[in-house]
């Protein structure tokens, strides 16, 4: 795999992404339990504990992932990216079925949350040179 170059403010913003993915993954296991489980949409067809505990273990994984594997770090960028698609939907379920949880007890407070999965998108390419080997690879 080609090394792509990154700067120090693309490497600060994947530390950060890596140590925020540490702990939601955190939460996932303790005190933010329920509230990621008010997350899980209806429509998903496991037990919602199951559910936020699998996805913890992926957040946990994918963290330390982008901390340490630097390496591979545009590979990890482009799988963190992938999961912040994947969980969308339940960011647009909880607007949708109105499910307070997060602190976000309004309509308002939860459209203004949708606005940031796509910069979480955004940086986790970015911030890993994903972006740019994309780029060079179409």
């Amino acid at each position: 795999m080609e090394n792509i170059q990154t700067t120090k403010t693309q490497n600060f913003f994947r530390i950060l992404l890596g140590l925020f993915m540490i702990m939601a993954a955190f939460g996932h296991f303790t005190f933010q339990r329920a509230d990621f489980q008010a997350q899980v949409p209806n429509w998903v067809p496991l037990d919602k504990d199951l559910v936020v505990i699998l996805s913890g273990i992926v957040e946990i994984t994918l963290g330390l992932s982008m901390l340490f594997l630097t390496r591979y770090k545009v590979y990890v960028g482009i799988a963190l990216a992938v999961f912040y698609v994947l969980i969308f939907p339940g960011n647009i379920a909880q607007y949708l079925n109105k499910t307070p949880a997060f602190g976000l007890d309004t309509d308002q407070a939860r459209l203004i949350r949708l606005f940031f999965q796509p910069v979480l998108i955004f940086l986790a390419l970015w911030s890993t040179g994903a972006i740019e080997y994309l780029r060079k690879k179409l």
